[in-house]
């Protein structure tokens, strides 16, 4: 017993005086339900033994996390110094295990400082996508009132969600699936959930990279490729798909996408996007194999440049012909559109969609901060700039689109000059509506003050031949689609002078916006699969090029001819509904809290609370998702039989003809007879009158 208490560390004068005293020999006395001097001895032992061993992890722990923070650092007294810490902390007979300090010395790396931490976490929720859909709301949600709405939603939803999901990682240290399993075991689910919503998030996401990319490397040409139709080979004329539609929309579905006529539609990867999508993901690579510390410095450079970029677009934006006819819409206000539920509701979309909340992202960024770090202000100041950051972009976009209709209108106009011209030379139209043959300025006013000055009977017989040019008409047709925003807005930057400096600026920036986003995307399933499987640690490079891989190898899908359609399918309708039920749960694992109720207790003639046992919250689930089964499962039934989801009889109201009274309802003949007279009728109203 004395040998074994030297070996683990414990006191002999202890030992001995517990066994020389009365008090020992009376625990061997005790009898049954009392502890033996030899089991109250080996109790003593065995938490020694484990209080040495803790204390032997912690110093190893500090000792890595010390040669990592300062490799240079050398030991103050040498090797004479091994002993005494051999001596101290781990004791011949306590020895850590190999596994174990294998898993040990993996420690988890810091940012560099808070600042590299808060561009991580902002150029993450900068995503071009979220700032064009941004301008979109604002210009269909009333304009001032979608903001006020936005921004009391962003305080009352986003701004909570943030740092809940911030202090969850920076408290539990772990990636998004291990950070819920151990705030609650019972929602562990939330992770994995969110786990495969930010994978699959990722694999389009570096297909959208890769469009960036096709766009930015045929911006150096002159022209660029998307401001005129290409020429057929025989050089006889303009391609007539091209001449039925815009440059614009043609270069993007035929020379970019090479789109399938639907999304029934397929075929193998497109191969001029292949090559950008496996340097966007080479880019990655180069951007995370370094290490926390190198990325952070990367997501500095993204952020900052996107920052100058974006400003400078800003202030030469304004300057362009027509920006004030695009700034105006951002002024107006429409007081009617508040009690609108779909304005609410495409706010609050845009809160947890902008912000990135649900995806695991910040939960993975925010374990790489040190726990005295203040949640709160982090939340703040990442909101904050991400609304800065969608209402700096909002007038550059509405300027340029301003631009985009004046110079539509012009052509417009001047198409309809040059119709006229032909007309009156060929005697269709009179000799007094010779329009004015020099247009230079500005066609619009010139081709107005003509038209004005016209008496009405010769204008009512232009117009008969030519069609109005209206400016708000042709802005307000970017309402149809995001997507027909962006490209409406890739075409105006072809009309400005200097389009190829304008077009590289421009992707060169949405290029960093997207590189930023997706670096956040790709840490989170790599962090994530990292702590669920420790052994993997190891080999941080070298697993990260795996999945790298695998994600090269999934995102081929989406560039096939049908790939676009899919991805505004997952990003249109599927994306918001599992971010959303994530979101639920996760606040429900944070606050969850002990069912309970009141029990009579006869033994003190009182109520006392008492919990619920496990098989009734067992069977409070399993009844809840009873009563719910019906809606999966007769959406199956309708889908499968082929009903359509819309009802042709909405309008009109349905009566069966087992609920008419006795009265009403008609025997076989009698529906025969009535059909007839039906038909009767319809013959003697059609014919005519005398």
């Amino acid at each position: 017993m004395v040998t074994e208490a030297q070996a683990s560390g414990v006191s002999l004068g202890k030992v001995s005086s517990v066994e020389s005293s009365p008090e020992g020999h009376a625990l061997e006395n005790k009898g049954t339900g009392t502890w033996s001097l030899t089991a109250w001895v080996s109790e003593v032992q065995a938490f020694e033994a484990r209080a040495v061993r803790a204390q032997a992890w912690e110093t190893q722990a500090f000792e890595a996390q010390s040669r990592a923070s300062h490799p240079k650092v050398t030991p103050v007294t040498g090797a004479a110094a091994a002993p005494v810490l051999r001596q101290r902390f781990l004791p011949e007979k306590v020895q850590v295990p190999e596994e174990e300090k294998s898993e040990l010395l993996v420690t988890r790396p810091f940012w560099s400082n808070k600042a590299e931490y808060l561009l991580a976490q902002v150029g993450y929720t900068l995503r071009p996508a979220s700032l064009w859909s941004f301008c979109y709301l604002w210009l269909h949600g009333g304009g001032g009132i979608f903001l006020i709405i936005y921004i009391f939603l962003l305080f009352l939803i986003g701004i909570p969600l943030l740092f809940l999901e911030m202090t969850a990682g920076q408290r539990m240290r772990q990636g998004n699936i291990g950070v819920w399993k151990a705030i609650n075991p019972w929602t562990g689910g939330i992770g994995y959930t969110s786990f495969m919503v930010c994978f699959i998030n990722g694999l389009f996401l570096n297909v959208v990279t890769a469009w960036i990319l096709f766009y930015l490397s045929q911006s150096f040409q002159f022209p660029i490729p998307w401001e005129k139709c290409p020429l057929l080979e025989n050089a006889s004329g303009f391609d007539p798909e091209c001449a039925r539609t815009t440059p614009s929309l043609y270069f993007w579905y035929r020379m970019t996408l090479k789109a399938s006529d639907s999304i029934e539609d397929s075929g193998p990867p497109v191969l001029s996007l292949t090559l950008p999508l496996f340097v966007s993901l080479c880019l990655l690579g180069a951007f995370m194999l370094k290490g926390l510390k190198w990325t952070g410095k990367v997501m500095c450079v993204l952020v900052s440049t996107s920052g100058l970029i974006m400003l400078y677009l800003v202030v030469r934006s304004i300057m362009l012909e027509g920006a004030v006819f695009g700034l105006h819409y951002m002024t107006v206000v429409k007081i009617s559109t508040i009690a609108d539920v779909n304005i609410w509701r495409g706010a609050g979309n845009q809160v947890l969609y902008s912000l990135g909340l649900g995806f695991g992202a910040i939960v993975s960024i925010a374990s790489h901060m040190q726990s005295s770090n203040s949640c709160l202000s982090d939340a703040v100041i990442v909101a904050l700039a991400n609304l800065v950051s969608m209402i700096l972009v909002t007038p550059f976009i509405f300027s340029v689109l301003g631009f985009w209709a004046t110079q539509l209108t012009h052509h417009c106009n001047a198409k309809n000059i040059e119709t006229i011209l032909k007309l009156v030379n060929m005697g269709i139209l009179p000799p007094e509506a010779q329009p004015p043959q020099n247009l230079i300025g500005n066609p619009t006013s010139i081709f107005t003050s003509w038209f004005n000055s016209l008496s009405h009977p010769i204008k009512k017989e232009v117009l008969s031949h030519v069609s109005e040019c209206n400016l708000e008409e042709q802005f307000l047709k970017i309402k149809e689609s995001t997507n027909f925003a962006f490209l409406a807005f890739i075409e105006a930057m072809s009309f400005i002078p200097g389009s190829i400096s304008w077009s590289i600026l421009f992707f060169l920036m949405l290029l960093n916006l997207e590189l930023s986003t997706t670096i956040g995307i790709t840490h989170s399933v790599i962090t994530s699969l990292q702590d669920t499987f420790i052994s993997v640690q190891k080999y941080t490079k070298l697993f990260t090029v795996v999945v790298l891989m695998l994600m090269f190898l999934c995102g081929l899908f989406f560039t096939r001819p049908s790939g676009s359609y899919y991805i505004r399918l997952l990003t249109d309708y599927w994306t918001i509904i599992p971010i959303i039920i994530v979101i639920i749960f996760e606040n429900l694992a944070v606050n969850w809290k002990n069912i309970t109720y009141l029990a009579w207790d006869s033994s003190i003639s009182k109520e006392v609370v008492r919990q619920y046992p496990s098989w009734g919250l067992f069977t409070l689930f399993a009844l809840s998702l009873t009563v719910i089964l019906p809606i999966p499962i007769y959406f199956v039934y309708c889908f499968t039989h082929g009903i359509p989801s819309s009802s042709t009889s909405r309008d009109k109201p349905t009566i069966s003809s087992k609920s008419l009274p006795v009265s009403l309802q008609l025997t076989p003949i009698e529906e025969v007879e009535n059909e007839e007279i039906l038909q009767g009728d319809t013959q003697i109203a059609d014919q005519p009158v005398v």
